[in-house]
């Protein structure tokens, strides 16, 4: 195995008394595609956060590249940050710019690229996610939940990054436009070569995105292997949650009246 291109050993995140991770350790190659699974509140966001500086872990080692980057701040956490693109779950746009000033929104704000530069860069991006010029001029509110999504990826992709995260890249869109979305993600990804960490709880994105997949359950990972293996785990926590089975070891908490 090559020198993981990100890598979180033994990362500990409490708020309180709740331990959210608690004792981390993941990994991803340079150029893959790791999606980490797992039911809600199982600690895949602040995972995230962890990473990118927004969540400052209580202990333990995150590395990008080598560099131990947990607590950076200042210039080095900019620089750091200029190397991520990022599709947020609800696709996250500015409703008062238009989509093209969306798209390239960090490529103005973070390069102080020439708005007609930007401009340029985000019709190409838009038709790289299937989008026509003429959607460039429209705002958010003018556009279909997975047109939205779509110019979400656009702008996660605008500043061709080297590392990309995606949060829940599916929610609330039909199968048909999930897939399409999928898609898209795949040949974006391997257009730029970039290393990609998805969280999802949707098995069909999980299966069309993932080099690797990873189960974190209760702040741990507790299955990691390739993505066409999964379904001989072996593992009855991962067995249930990809079979969305309310029968096993998982038990969700029900209110009970």
């Amino acid at each position: 195995m090559n020198q993981p291109h990100i890598e979180l050993s033994d990362v500990h995140k409490a708020f309180g008394s709740k331990r959210v991770l608690n004792g981390l350790t993941v990994s991803v190659e340079k150029g893959h595609s790791l999606v980490v699974i797992g039911g809600s509140g199982t600690g895949k966001s602040v995972m995230l956060k962890c990473i990118l500086g927004i969540l400052r872990p209580d202990s333990g080692s995150i590395r990008v590249g080598g560099e131990e980057i947990a607590g950076l701040t200042g210039g080095a956490r900019d620089a750091f940050l200029a190397r991520f693109g990022m599709l947020f779950q609800g696709a996250a746009l500015f409703d008062s710019l238009m989509v093209w000033q969306n798209v390239g929104f960090r490529l103005i704000q973070g390069k102080h690229m020439r708005r007609k530069q930007a401009r340029e860069i985000a019709i190409e991006k838009l038709g790289q996610v299937g989008l026509g010029p003429e959607v460039a001029e429209l705002y958010p509110a003018e556009l279909s939940g997975g047109m939205q999504k779509r110019v979400g990826l656009a702008r996660a992709i605008a500043a061709d990054p080297e590392i990309i995260f995606f949060d829940e890249p599916t929610t609330g869109l039909d199968p048909i436009m999930a897939d399409v979305i999928n898609n898209l993600i795949v040949d974006c990804v391997k257009r730029l070569g970039a290393t990609t960490i998805s969280i999802t709880h949707d098995m069909a994105s999980a299966r069309k995105i993932a080099d690797e997949i990873a189960m974190l359950y209760k702040g741990e990972i507790i299955w990691q292997g390739d993505a066409n293996s999964i379904d001989e785990s072996g593992n009855a926590y991962v067995e249930q949650f990809i079979h969305g089975s309310a029968e096993g070891p998982i038990q969700m908490e029900v209110l009970k009246t």
